[in-house]
């Protein structure tokens, strides 16, 4: 489980495509304090750490990534010097300072309008339609590991606002429009839908 709030920005320092798809991912963490078998969220996407290390001063881990993970998120668009939104898993004691996230991504999102207002910045997306009925103003999403408040939904279409910070301290800065990212909706919206649907069939 993890909370969305991003604690460092990564970056790819190689991929490897042999059988599952192999990502060595730099980072600011003390990677001597990272246990092989944890789960770091990447972009939204929980993935298992399998190796990990120091070269050259910069620490490192290595996920492997399925095809089906591939499939359901932006991976395809993940290249060597791309930076990543990472995040550890959420430990007994932490604040929770966003929303639960699984990093289990539902779909991938495209960005339509980027947009300056003061100084905070709009941002909408446009949604799979599957996925649009569980997005709801003033709830919570996560775009690429990041917690996320909507604004406003119109079909399929729902905003953001990103402060100054959040820009600063993940890879929401260098985001433009056309990108895609990944989309994991809330939880508990999820459940609801489901109660919902049982309701239904019940009676």
């Amino acid at each position: 489980m993890f909370t969305g709030i991003i604690t460092d920005v990564g970056r790819i320092v190689a991929l490897e495509q042999a059988g599952d798809l192999r990502a060595r991912i730099g980072t600011h963490y003390d990677t001597g304090a990272v246990d092989i078998g944890a789960s770091i969220s990447c972009d939204g996407v929980c993935l298992t750490v399998i190796a990990r290390g120091t070269e050259g001063g910069q620490n490192w881990f290595d996920v492997q990534i399925s095809g089906e993970t591939v499939s359901k998120t932006n991976l395809p668009a993940w290249a060597v010097g791309r930076p990543v939104n990472l995040e550890r898993a959420l430990r007994v004691g932490d604040e929770l300072g966003g929303h639960i996230v699984s990093g289990h991504v539902d779909g991938v999102a495209e960005v339509t309008l980027i947009a300056v207002e003061g100084d905070s910045t709009r941002m909408q997306f446009r949604a799979p339609d599957a996925l649009a009925g569980f997005i709801a103003p003033k709830g919570s999403v996560a775009l690429n590991g990041t917690s996320l408040t909507v604004n406003e939904v119109a079909g399929a279409t729902f905003g953001v606002n990103l402060i100054p910070h959040t820009k600063t301290v993940t890879t929401w800065g260098t985001t433009q429009v056309g990108d895609l990212i990944n989309l994991e909706i809330d939880t508990l919206a999820r459940y609801v839908a489901r109660l919902q649907d049982w309701a239904r069939a019940d009676g």
